[in-house]
């Protein structure tokens, strides 16, 4: 098989990955014509893969109406690391089944129906994005008519009550947890002078929570003090409050990544190469990449039933796994 720009030559276990399409980006690109190759989509067709013989555009599709196109660029890492950029959700807390069944309670809200339950179908579709394209999936298949406002209101009001009990001791039991490996990872990489930044396509009031109760069972003190950078969607716009852009430009966009490296940790495009990130979801992976960055794959989330794996520099179970890589000895 072609060696790809951007993607390299897809391994054959992985060739079911990723499917050809005729044409792409709502029909702006066509195989054959103005040199396109090859047009080629994952299994959960969130984005598009646009090559041509010399470069492969992204076409990353919007539930909200905003889908954009960006470059694909080669990503070799060399370590040891000068960065690590780790996701939230699933890479360094278990919170994914929490946050799943918080839209789970928004959609029955908005069903009138307490008893709703999601399918495993659309479990790639509520994890791993932004709220805002977590809730018009389920607004499309199962509550048409209704609005992504709407879905809004029921979400933070069930967010705010759920995270004041677990804050008092009540509430969903073992919410958030570390996954396994996490403090250890964290801590041989800090004390070999690697600068670690925390990415999350979740908005502050939702992500700060899952961090500090990891720390907490971590016995790592504050992670404002632990991490060289925190990087959120940041805040919800709501009435009397002022928010900000991340409901439009959340992974799998480049700019969370882009801007942990760039504004957080000061790494010029220059240091591409010796910075490395760590997700566990496809649209985690896509954004890493398209910020111009190798990605390595953690086990347990959506990635292998999404399709991205040709994306990746490595695949592992555990982040103690990838050790050896971080530090230039693998």
């Amino acid at each position: 098989m072609a060696h790809l720009h951007g993607i390299g030559t897809i391994a054959p276990e992985h060739s079911g990955d990723f499917a050809d399409l005729d044409t792409g980006a709502d029909g702006m690109f066509r195989v054959g014509v103005d040199g396109v190759v090859r047009i080629l989509t994952p299994r959960d067709r969130k984005v598009e893969f646009i090559c041509h013989a010399d470069k492969t555009l992204v076409w990353v599709k919007s539930a909200m109406g905003y889908p954009a196109l960006y470059p694909l660029h080669d990503a070799e890492f060399e370590g040891p690391a000068a960065a690590v950029l780790m996701d939230l959700d699933g890479t360094s807390v278990h919170s994914e089944e929490f946050w799943i069944w918080i839209i789970r309670e928004t959609t029955a809200r908005l069903l009138g129906d307490p008893k709703f339950d999601l399918e495993e179908a659309d479990l790639p579709h509520v994890s791993g994005h932004s709220v805002g394209e977590h809730l018009q999936y389920c607004i499309d298949k199962y509550c048409p008519g209704r609005t992504v406002e709407e879905a809004r209101t029921h979400y933070f009001e069930i967010t705010h009550h759920e995270l004041k009990e677990i804050a008092a001791g009540r509430g969903k039991p073992e919410a958030f947890t570390p996954t396994p490996g996490l403090k250890e990872f964290l801590l041989e990489i800090k004390s070999r002078g690697i600068l670690v930044g925390l990415v999350t396509s979740g908005l502050y009031e939702k992500a700060w929570p899952e961090i500090v109760s990891a720390f907490r069972t971590m016995k790592l003190g504050d992670p404002l003090k632990f991490y060289d950078a925190i990087i959120s969607a940041g805040h919800a716009i709501r009435p009397g409050q002022a928010g900000t852009l991340g409901e439009l430009e959340p992974k799998p966009h480049p700019w969370l990544y882009a801007e942990t490296a760039r504004v957080g940790l000061g790494l010029d495009a220059s240091k591409r190469s010796r910075v490395i990130g760590f997700e566990d979801s496809s649209a985690g992976v896509v954004s890493i990449r398209l910020a111009g960055f190798a990605a390595v794959g953690v086990g347990g989330g959506n990635i292998a039933q999404s399709g991205v794996r040709p994306l990746l520099h490595r695949d592992i179970g555990d982040l103690r796994e990838a050790l050896p890589v971080v530090l230039g000895e693998a």
